[in-house]
């Protein structure tokens, strides 16, 4: 059975105050939630106040992003050892908004992998069509093609370690969400190539996260789909009480 992962993104959104606050919220409606492991990335300068804040609960605290390198001479970048050190266990890899932005790429996605598992963090590997893929038919191909080069690069023992999470670049803070089915379609699709890849064993243990626009109205129909292993939520993971709700569908 694959305990799912209810994680939150906060984007480029809250202060190191707002961050105690949400806390204060959050943690008795959901702090110590048994039927799913819950994951929020708040901005690197959230980080040390979201890990005090989440002290004493079985909330972990992840990175938006990871640099490659252990240090050096990289304007801008956080290394894993950095991250490790404020007390967070996980790190988002390869969302689709740093791909857009900022010329992220398969190849990178998968340097980043490797540096948050050399460093005993949590990468959550994100994967996922645009809008013109989704209507050229070609959702398959994009997702063989970022998962041939960007996790199929991991050892068998490195991608035990990783949760992956499927989110179609054309669902995310637009309001359109994948229908359930939609979705379940494309996480059949990489569990196929995780199987192809890794083995049956680890196809099935794999789990599979949706982002896209979920909302506490819209998660229990996610989650009543077998291949949906949880969600990576974005602007509802910035309200407790909602956040809370998603967790607790």
């Amino acid at each position: 059975m694959r305990k799912p992962v209810m994680a939150g993104n906060w984007k480029m959104y809250k202060t190191p105050a707002e961050t105690l606050a949400f806390f204060e919220k959050f943690r008795p409606l959901a702090g110590n939630a048994a039927h799913c492991e819950v994951v929020i990335c708040p901005p690197f300068t959230n980080l040390f106040a979201a890990v005090e804040a989440a002290k004493g609960t079985a909330i972990r605290i992840g990175a938006q992003n990871i640099g490659w390198a252990k240090e050096g001479a990289f304007t801008g970048e956080v290394s894993g050892s950095m991250i490790q050190a404020t007390g967070a266990t996980h790190a988002l890899v390869g969302h689709s908004e740093r791909r857009q932005y900022f010329a992220e790429s398969d190849e990178t996605v998968l340097k980043r992998s490797q540096a948050a598992l050399e460093i005993g963090l949590t990468p959550i590997v994100c994967v996922g069509e645009r809008l013109d893929e989704r209507e050229g038919g070609r959702t398959e191909s994009v997702l063989t093609q970022q998962f041939q080069n960007g996790i199929a690069g991991l050892t068998e023992q490195q991608f035990a370690r990783i949760v992956i999470a499927y989110e179609p670049v054309w669902a995310i803070g637009t309001g359109k969400t994948a229908t359930p089915e939609i979705a379940a379609d494309a996480h059949r699709v990489i569990r196929g190539l995780v199987r192809a890849k890794f083995g049956k064993g680890a196809g099935d243990a794999i789990r599979i996260l949706y982002g896209g626009s979920v909302k506490p109205d819209n998660v229990k129909s996610l989650m009543a789909q077998p291949e949906i292993d949880g969600v990576l939520v974005g602007g509802a993971s910035l309200d407790p009480a909602g956040f809370a709700s998603i967790v607790n569908f």
